[in-house]
C-alpha cells in the first residue's frame, strides 16, 4: 500500500479533489489521507459534508494575515511529512495551501502531483497571487495533470518533459456528476430561469464591485420579470456595495454563500451566469448556461474559445449591453448554451488514478525533471 497525502485548504480545492479521493479509496493499492490546512474554515466544512469526506488531519490556522497563515501551515506540514513514509503529495490548483503542500513535499523529496496543472494568464498581477503560485507549483511537481490541451501546451512550452504531463480533463466535471447522482441535482426551474451572479476576486475589489452592482441594478429594473440570484461573499468589501446598491430591488435576491450542492442547483436552474469565479466558468457549461466573465483576463480561455463564455470585464455599460443583447438575440444565446463543456467528460479522476497506479508501482525518479 502506498501512503498518499492529499492537501487542501479552500472550498474549490475540496470540490476538485473529492472525486479523486473517492477514486483512490476505491483502489487496492493506495492508503490515502486527507489533510486540511484550515485556510477556509466553515465554508470548507460545508463542502466536506457535501462530498461525504472527513479529513484525517486538520492543521491549526495561526493569525489572520496570509503570511501568518503560511508560516504556521509550513511548520505544521513539515511535522506531518516527517511522521510517515509518504509516496506522494497531491495538491490542486493555485492556492497558498496548494503551494505550501507542494513545497513540503519538495523539501522532503516526496513526489508532488498537481491536479489542474498548466492554467496561465502570464500576468502575475491577475489573478494575484494565484498566477505566481501555480507557476511555482509547476516547478516543484512530478505529475502534471492538465485539464485541457491548452494547459498541456503551456506546460510543454515551460520545459516540462512530456512524460510528466497527463491530459485528463478537469475533476470539477467528475464532482458535478457525483453531485447529480448522489444529491439529486437537476433543473427544476420553469421557464427562463434566473440570472446567477457571484463576485469575489481581489482584482474586482473597490470601484469594480460597485460598477458590477450598478449594472445588475440596471438590468433588474429594465427586465422586472427576470429574477436575479446573488449569493454574496462574506467579505465586507463585497457585502457593503452589494447590499447598498441592490438591497431594495424587488427582483434581486441576496443570499448567504451557497454550499456546493446549492450552487449546483442554482446553476441547473440558471438562464445566465455573471461571475468573476474561475470554477463557475468550468461548471456552468455542464448545464448549458452561458457565462459572462467579469474579468479582463481568464486562465480558462477554453470556455471563451468554445463559445460558452464571454470575457466582458467589470464595466457597467459592457455588462448591461451584453445581457441585453443575449436577452433579445435568441440565436446568439442558443449558440452559447449549446456549445458544450470543453473541460472534460467526468473521467479525470479515473485517469489520474490509473497513471498514479502504474507509476507508483513501477517506480520513478522522485523529483520533477525539466526537459
Amino acid at each position: 500500500m502506498k501512503n498518499i497525502l492529499i492537501v487542501s485548504g479552500t472550498r474549490p480545492e475540496i470540490i476538485k479533489l473529492a472525486p479523486l479521493y473517492h477514486a483512490l479509496r476505491a483502489s487496492d493499492w493506495a492508503r490515502v489521507q486527507w489533510l486540511h490546512t484550515g485556510q477556509h474554515g466553515d465554508m470548507a466544512d460545508q463542502i466536506f459534508e457535501c462530498f461525504d469526506v472527513t479529513p484525517d488531519i486538520r492543521l491549526e490556522r495561526g493569525g489572520s494575515s496570509l503570511i501568518e497563515f503560511s508560516m504556521g501551515c509550513r511548520q505544521q506540514l513539515e511535522a506531518v511529512m516527517t511522521s510517515e513514509d509518504w509516496a506522494l503529495v497531491i495538491v490542486q490548483g493555485d492556492t497558498e495551501s496548494a503551494f505550501q503542500g507542494a513545497l513540503a513535499g519538495f523539501y522532503n523529496r516526496v513526489p508532488v502531483a498537481h491536479v489542474e496543472a498548466g492554467l496561465r494568464t502570464y500576468n502575475l498581477g491577475r489573478p494575484f497571487p494565484e498566477e505566481g503560485l501555480r507557476q511555482m507549483i509547476s516547478r516543484l511537481s512530478r505529475f502534471h495533470f492538465a485539464p485541457t490541451q491548452r494547459s498541456m501546451a503551456a506546460l510543454q512550452a515551460e520545459g516540462i518533459a512530456d512524460e510528466f504531463i497527463h491530459l485528463t480533463g478537469n475533476t470539477v466535471i467528475d464532482a458535478q456528476q457525483w453531485t447529480c447522482a448522489h444529491r439529486g441535482v437537476k433543473r427544476r426551474a420553469q421557464g427562463r430561469g434566473h440570472l446567477l451572479v457571484t463576485v469575489h476576486r481581489r482584482e474586482n475589489w473597490g470601484d469594480d464591485v460597485a460598477q458590477i452592482c450598478l449594472a445588475i441594478a440596471d438590468i433588474a429594473r429594465q427586465q422586472p420579470d427576470l429574477q436575479v440570484l446573488f449569493p454574496v461573499h462574506l467579505n465586507p468589501v463585497i457585502q457593503g456595495p452589494v447590499h447598498e446598491i441592490l438591497g431594495d430591488i424587488p427582483n434581486v435576491t441576496l443570499t448567504a454563500p451557497l454550499d456546493y450542492t446549492g450552487m449546483q442547483q442554482a446553476l441547473a436552474d440558471a438562464w445566465m451566469v455573471l461571475t468573476d469565479s474561475g470554477g463557475l466558468q468550468e461548471e456552468a457549461p455542464t448545464f448549458g448556461v452561458p457565462v459572462l466573465v467579469l474579468r479582463d483576463e481568464t486562465e480558462r480561455p477554453e470556455a471563451v474559445d468554445a463559445g460558452c463564455a464571454l470575457l466582458i470585464g467589470a464595466s457597467r455599460s459592457a455588462i448591461v449591453n451584453e445581457v441585453t443583447r443575449l436577452s433579445s438575440d435568441k440565436q446568439a444565446y442558443l449558440r452559447m448554451s449549446q456549445a458544450g463543456n470543453p473541460f472534460g467528460d467526468g473521467t479525470a479522476s479515473a485517469q489520474i488514478v490509473e497513471v498514479l497506479a502504474t507509476t507508483l508501482v513501477t517506480g520513478f525518479a522522485p523529483l520533477a525533471v525539466a526537459a
